[in-house]
Order: structure tokens, then C-alpha cells, then sequence
């Protein structure tokens, strides 16, 4: 089965068919560096960093672009505000863009180019602009003539009519059109400047795109994505500088993930609304924000909530528990005389070969990661249910079905970026609390003097059993609650019990 996606430029889905065979150019709009990026600037990245894993799995060759503009008015009015220079503002929130990248698990592009390494070709495509008579220079600013493009329009499905509709900005006397939009800027005393044929200026904003897509890409890439606010008029002014320059077309297939409300407003800096990635990252791991981006269509908007954050954990955990249940029991006493269960076998092996078939299935039509990663739990319920039934009596058939059954789901949640990989012993005994020490010699007839604090846990978790047979209920529910207090949780399996932190 071919991959489908859904084309903004044609407004429908279509087989995704690359300009190369076995090869996809992807270029997605990074940050304007002026400030930390927030949960719903990390959507999009988190959407296309799925599908460019995806791509991957799916045996395509992928060049990834996504940029860096680090030259913007909002750069500069940040450095005034701050009393330093645009350069300075640039490079210390493209570190921390850099940092929250790696913290939320995004995998890095192939390619991140800064639009102010890429000046002398936009001053060329701009130069070419002019000579076609497609731009217009006023007092040292170019502008694109939008009535001179044909297609303008074609990408947001309006007409200049309706787009003036919604004007807010106070139009500019100087040019032709009020929807003609500014290619290059002429210097202002005390921001950055580079030397033009039409006198010192920086660039504007979509001519920057165009140059590093066109550089790493080529004309007619594949995709070109962003998010729908970028759709018009960022994405419709690339489309109409680009093919205006070359005569050819820019994009292929254009992708625009849904934005991210709170309070059923965009989350947006201007809104003052903004919940920023490394604060979300101090109280949530990075696995659970890319499950709430998993869990909705990347067309479609995400309601933000804490109940939605709630419920995100609460499926990654989930996740993790089956996988800790399979480790469970491939560590437990294999039985050698005992029936096998080959109904529940064959249904356990079926359902792995379909999740597989289903996922693939779900992620082709449009990267539908919600329908993908229903699958998958679809899968967990199948294993928890195995394991129920076979219960203490595991042969090596079972075992062997189990490890098939975990390899898939760390094949699947990893084709789309989901770490499902279980902490180290000792990493996980370094984050036990002290109070472990309080309760062992509280419980424990023995020395507590070198053991570490999950040798301890064990102990006492020996401890609590010992006292569920003999039935003093009272230190039975007296260890767990003691335990509970400190983050860890116990769960009674028919192999015995076994605790863990929660989340």
C-alpha cells in the first residue's frame, strides 16, 4: 500500500509519489530565535518529526530541512527591549531552541540553516524578481507585485479580494498593491545590515525560505510544511516569490499541521496564553508530550488541558507496564511440563502480525498516528490478557510469543519516536527516596548496613508477602500504604509481586 497525504494546495489526499524514487525532500519553517519556544510552536515540530520518522521506517531516504530564521523584527524588537544586540538575542535562543529540540526527543534534520548564511542568494532570487518585472523597488525596499503572479491565492483559496478582507495592518502608500509584500528592507539605524544592489537592508521574512529550500532542496521538492497559521501569509508568499523565480513549481505536497488552543483560544505569545516546553519538561516526561501529539491527527487541533496531560501519562504508563509485565515473566521459571494454550497462542500471534499490518495501514493514509497508536494499545490488551491466562504455568513457547510480541511495539512506537525503553536498575534505585531505610528497619529483622535501596525494596517486599500468607492484613496494608506515600507502587501478579515509581 502507497503512503497518501493530504495536500492543502489541491485541498484533498493524493498517493504521495517523490520527485526521486526512494528519496523525500521535506522542508518545514523552524523558529523565528527571539524567544523559548512554547507547546504550541513544539506541535509542529513534533508532527513533522513523526512523519520524518515514519518516512524513515518506511524505507525513504529523507533530507530534512527545517531553518532557523535569525534575523526578524521580532528579533530586533526583543534586543531593544533587552538592551543588546539582534546577533546576541539570535544565537542564545537558538541554543535554547537547540536544547529544548534534544529534551523533547525531536531527531535532528539533516540540515539547519540560518537564513543569515543564505543573504547573497536571496539578494540573487530578488535580483531575478525584479528583472522579470515580478518586484518593485521603493526608497530602498523591494517589494513582490502579487498582481503580477497568476496563482496568488492558490495555496489559501482566496482571492486578493477576501484576503484584504481581514486587513488589520495600516496599508503602505508606496505600493502598488496593499497585499504586496516586502522582499528586502532598507537599513534602520542600529539593526543589522547587509550590502544590496539597492543599498545596505536585511531580507523580509518568506524570501528567507525560499532561499535555503531552493539551496538544500532543489525546485519542485517534495514536501513543504508548517503550521496552519503559516499557511497565509507566509506560505502563499514562498509559493508565489519562488515559482515566479523559477517558473516551475516550489512544492509538491504542502502539509500544515493543527495548531494547539488552551481555553479555546491558539495558544499564542500575543495572547499571553503560552505554556513553554521546558517548564512542561520539568514535571513531565518528554514521551508524554509527544503521545498528546500522537493522539490527535496532525491536521487536526489539540485542546490542551491538564486532564488531557493526565491522560497522556496514563498511556505512556500503560505502555511501560506491559512492557515491565513481558520482562516480568521472560525472568520468571520457564515451566517445562505443562499444555500449551494454543487457542490463546494463535489469537496472541494473530493480533501481532494484524497491529503491525493495521499500524502501517493507519500511518500510510495521512500519517494517522491516532488510528496507529490505537493499534498499539489494541496490542497491550491482547498481552495483558495473555499473561493473565497463562499465569504462573509460562512455557518457552509463550515466552518466545511474548518477546515477538514486545519486539513489535518497540518497532512500532519507535517508527514514530516513542521511547519505550525501561530505565536501568540502577538508574531507576538512584530516584528511590531515603525513607526506604526508615521502613526497612522498621520492618525487616536484619541488617540493613550495604544494601542498596532497592536490595531493601526487594526485602521488604519479601516482607509484605510473607505477612499476606500468614495474614496480618494490618503489615501487609501497612507496607503499601508506607510505600505508596513515597511513589512507589506494588502490583500482585500471578508470578509474584513487583513495584515500581510512578510516573
Amino acid at each position: 500500500m502507497s503512503i497518501k497525504v493530504y495536500n492543502t494546495l489541491d485541498r484533498k489526499k493524493e498517493e504521495f509519489i517523490p520527485r526521486d524514487p526512494g528519496k523525500v525532500g521535506m522542508y518545514v519553517c523552524g523558529p523565528t530565535v527571539y524567544n523559548y519556544i512554547h507547546v504550541g510552536n513544539a506541535r509542529t515540530y513534533l508532527s513533522f518529526d513523526i512523519i520524518y520518522r515514519y518516512l524513515k521506517y518506511r524505507g525513504y531516504d529523507v533530507t530534512y530541512v527545517r531553518n532557523l530564521t535569525d534575523i526578524d523584527d521580532k528579533i530586533i524588537i526583543k534586543a531593544k527591549e533587552e538592551r543588546t544586540s539582534p546577533e546576541e538575542i539570535a544565537e542564545r535562543y537558538t541554543r535554547e531552541f537547540w536544547e529544548d529540540a534534544k529534551n523533547m526527543g525531536l531527531a535532528e534534520p539533516t540540515i539547519q540553516p540560518k537564513a543569515t548564511n543564505h543573504i547573497k542568494e536571496m539578494i540573487e532570487i530578488i535580483e531575478a524578481l525584479i528583472e522579470k518585472g515580478l518586484a518593485y523597488i521603493v526608497d530602498g525596499d523591494v517589494y513582490f507585485e502579487v498582481t503580477k503572479f497568476a496563482g496568488y491565492g492558490k495555496l489559501a483559496h482566496r482571492t486578493l479580494d477576501e484576503m484584504r478582507a481581514g486587513e488589520r495592518v495600516e496599508i503602505d502608500p508606496r505600493k502598488h498593491h496593499p497585499m504586496d509584500f516586502a522582499l528586502w528592507k532598507s537599513a534602520k539605524p542600529g539593526e543589522p545590515a547587509w550590502d544590496s544592489p539597492w543599498g545596505k537592508g536585511r531580507p523580509g521574512w518568506h524570501i528567507e525560505c525560499t532561499a535555503m529550500s531552493l539551496r538544500y532542496l532543489g525546485i519542485d521538492f517534495d514536501i513543504h510544511g508548517g503550521g496552519r497559521d503559516l499557511l497565509f501569509p507566509h506560505h502563499e508568499n514562498e509559493i508565489a516569490q519562488t515559482e515566479g523565480y523559477t517558473s516551475k513549481r516550489f512544492a509538491k505536497y504542502w502539509l500544515h499541521g493543527g495548531l494547539v488552543n488552551i481555553g479555546g483560544e491558539k495558544m499564542a505569545k500575543s495572547l499571553g496564553n503560552i505554556i513553554l516546553v521546558r517548564d512542561l519538561l520539568k514535571e513531565h516526561n518528554a514521551n508524554v508530550l509527544r503521545l498528546l501529539a500522537l493522539g490527535t491527527h496532525y491536521r487536526s487541533p489539540i485542546d490542551f488541558s491538564q486532564e488531557k496531560l493526565k491522560e497522556a501519562e496514563a498511556a505512556y504508563e500503560r505502555l511501560l507496564n506491559v512492557r515491565r509485565r513481558i520482562e516480568h515473566v521472560l525472568e520468571s521459571p520457564t515451566v517445562t511440563r505443562w499444555p500449551e494454550k494454543v487457542e490463546e497462542m494463535n489469537r496472541l500471534k494473530r493480533v501481532i502480525e494484524e497491529t503491525k499490518e493495521k499500524f502501517i495501514e493507519s500511518m500510510d493514509d495521512d500519517f494517522n498516528s491516532a488510528a496507529g497508536l490505537a493499534n498499539l494499545f489494541e496490542l497491550v490488551k491482547e498481552i495483558n490478557t495473555f499473561i493473565e491466562v497463562y499465569g504462573e504455568q509460562v512455557t518457552m513457547h509463550a515466552k518466545d510469543l511474548l518477546e515477538e510480541a514486545d519486539g513489535v511495539l518497540l518497532e512500532l512506537s519507535g517508527a514514530v519516536g516513542l521511547n519505550l525503553t525501561l530505565p536501568k536498575a540502577e538508574d531507576v534505585a538512584k530516584k528511590l527516596p531515603e525513607d526506604i531505610y526508615q521502613l526497612a528497619s522498621e520492618v525487616l529483622g536484619i541488617a540493613i548496613d550495604g544494601k542498596r535501596k532497592d536490595q531493601l525494596l526487594d526485602d521488604i517486599l519479601e516482607r509484605r508477602n510473607r505477612a499476606r500468607k500468614e495474614k496480618d492484613w494490618g503489615m501487609a496494608d501497612r507496607i503499601r500504604d508506607r510505600l505508596s506515600a513515597m511513589g512507589i507502587e506494588i502490583e500482585d501478579t500471578p508470578l509474584g509481586s513487583r513495584w515500581k515509581l510512578k510516573i
